[in-house]
């Protein structure tokens, strides 16, 4: 009878356990015919120490290891994260780690002046393609521990520069000055301070104006702000990069990217003039002379009446007769962005983009100083109205304040993240604004030495900003007006804020709680450049789209 393969192998290894079983279940008692209980409890016990024995032994053999001696293997390979990269040895990875931890620990210079000094003094190229200050000052540190290597564990690395760049931001430094520089800070120094008495004089009397008549008097100043509309337009061959009015407000002079600069008549915005001989560039700075185009003002039509600045590193100075500069200021080694006139007269600032703004004497087309101080291009520039201080702004995104008198940085404005395009100082000559490409307007307080609003005004930037400066200001030479039952009524100077921008728009502000006013729109691309007269009744913008236009509220009345 066959059996299944299956079947056959159960019963054949049942028959071998019955086998090896069989002389322990025996049972040694004549006449019995089964198996004896206690001869499998004899068994059982027998197996139970037969397995004790075993575990005695296998813990005799691991008594005495702890934790802290069983040794580490590191002596293995491990998959590389790149795809197709070849596998690492772990050792060598914490190897490279144990070397970077070193490597962070050596000192090096902060200042990007400093790391180029020591690159050159270690015979290596101070600068690579595409290299920032960041990625050179990580290579002068592969450097040194390269050296520290080679040297020896215990090899120190002179680092002197980077004791002293510990200190650099607080250090101070002077070159030198000339004969005509001591001479033109004492002028300014005795234009100013009167100016200042005159000022705080105002002021006090202006203080005891009561606050709800403060109040009141800029609501209504508000309410007059939200009536401007687009008024006209005029084209431009080239995209506008600059526009300002002239102190009596009937005239715009602007620049434009193919160098030119003109002037329009308001409001007709008709051609008066297209001077000759401007930039080789686009022009992008235009400031009038204060005083200029006003009635029995001393300065003529064929005399300086505004200068322009752009490319080729040239400031023209300009008279309304004449098509062609009467005179050239030249001493800047790249493109001039901004100008501004010292309330005087005298003297002009121009920023550019070879880092440094200068003082120029009007009268002889003199350079008077070469200021540094920026570590980036400078775009803007601008006087307050005592003549005492001017401030300066652009690429590195920090704005400086400086005291013509003595030369010296009295402020810093660090808060903004982008370029500063834009600096207009208030009328009361201690307030300060700022626009930056990061789209804020930030007013600082010379006085307090802080920031006091952030005003979030053009979207993508901001690339212009006009304080509007009136006729009645503390240094207009007008006393404050008084109503029919004669209160004092508050001045309008300085009581708003235009601004122009990346977003295309033009924004005012008020100028007390910063409460936007109105927004004019028209501009089909960015608005380069923007100003209000006088007067207050005309604004004007110059955009990308090439055009200048014109806003006024219907009545053509100002605030």
């Amino acid at each position: 009878m066959s059996m299944h393969p299956s079947r056959q192998a159960y019963v054949e290894e049942d028959a071998e356990v019955s086998s090896r079983l069989q002389p322990i279940a025996t049972s040694s008692v004549p006449g019995a015919s089964g198996h004896h209980p206690s001869s499998f409890l004899a068994g059982d016990v027998d197996i139970e120490a037969k397995a004790d024995r075993c575990g005695t032994k296998q813990d005799d053999r691991m008594e005495g290891i702890d934790l802290a001696s069983v040794p580490i293997d590191r002596d293995y390979f491990m998959p590389s994260g790149a795809p197709g990269g070849g596998n690492e040895r772990a050792s060598d990875i914490l190897d490279q780690f144990e070397r970077k931890k070193r490597a962070q620990q050596i000192l090096v210079p902060t200042a990007d002046r400093d790391i180029k000094l020591k690159l050159r003094s270690l015979g290596e190229p101070i600068t690579l393609f595409g290299e920032g200050s960041s990625e050179r000052r990580d290579r002068l540190r592969a450097l040194l521990f390269e050296q520290q290597e080679a040297g020896g564990e215990d090899v120190d690395i002179q680092m002197q520069e980077a004791d002293e760049a510990q200190g650099e931001g607080d250090e101070e430094f002077y070159t030198q000055g000339t004969a005509l520089l001591l001479d033109t800070r004492r002028d300014i120094a005795k234009y100013s301070l009167p100016r200042a008495k005159e000022r705080i004089a105002f002021q006090r009397r202006e203080a005891t104006i009561p606050l709800k008549t403060h109040v009141e008097f800029r609501n209504n100043i508000k309410d007059r702000l939200k009536g401007f509309e687009l008024y006209g337009s005029q084209t431009s061959d080239r995209p506008v990069s600059i526009v300002r009015f002239s102190p009596n407000g009937q005239y715009v002079a602007y620049g434009n990217w193919g160098g030119q600069v003109r002037l329009l008549e308001i409001p007709s915005l008709e051609q008066k003039k297209a001077y000759r001989g401007g930039h080789t560039e686009r022009t992008t700075g235009i400031d009038w002379i204060p005083g200029a185009t006003l009635p029995g003002s001393t300065i003529s039509s064929s005399n300086v009446n505004f200068a322009s600045g752009g490319g080729g590193g040239k400031v023209q100075l300009w008279s309304l007769d004449d098509d062609k500069p009467l005179k050239t200021l030249e001493g800047h080694a790249d493109r001039v962005c901004r100008v501004a006139f010292h309330s005087s007269g005298r003297y002009l600032a121009s920023a550019s983009d070879d880092t440094t703004w200068r003082l120029w004497d009007v009268n002889t087309g003199q350079e008077i100083l070469t200021q540094e101080g920026h570590s980036k291009e400078v775009y803007t520039v601008s006087f307050n109205q005592e003549g005492s201080l001017v401030a300066s702004g652009g690429l590195d995104s920090i704005g400086r304040v400086w005291d013509v008198r003595s030369g010296r940085v009295i402020f810093l404005m660090e808060s903004h993240i982008k370029p500063i395009y834009g600096l207009e100082w208030s009328t009361d000559g201690h307030r300060l604004l700022s626009g930056s490409g990061d789209g804020f307007m930030r007013c600082w307080d010379v006085r307090a030495m802080r920031e006091t609003n952030a005003i979030a005004a053009n979207t993508g930037g901001v690339t212009d900003l006009r304080w509007y400066k009136g006729t009645d200001g503390p240094l207009d030479g007008f006393p404050l007006q008084k109503n029919d039952e004669g209160e004092l009524i508050p001045k309008k100077a300085s009581t708003f804020v235009i601004s122009c921008g990346f977003d295309k728009n033009i924004q005012i502000f008020s100028a007390d709680d910063w409460a936007h006013c109105r927004t004019l729109e028209g501009h089909s691309q960015a608005v380069a450049s923007t100003d209000v007269t006088s007067s207050a009744n005309w604004i004007v913008s110059g955009g990308r789209d090439r055009t200048v236009k014109l806003w006024a509220r219907d009545d053509q009345e100002g605030i």
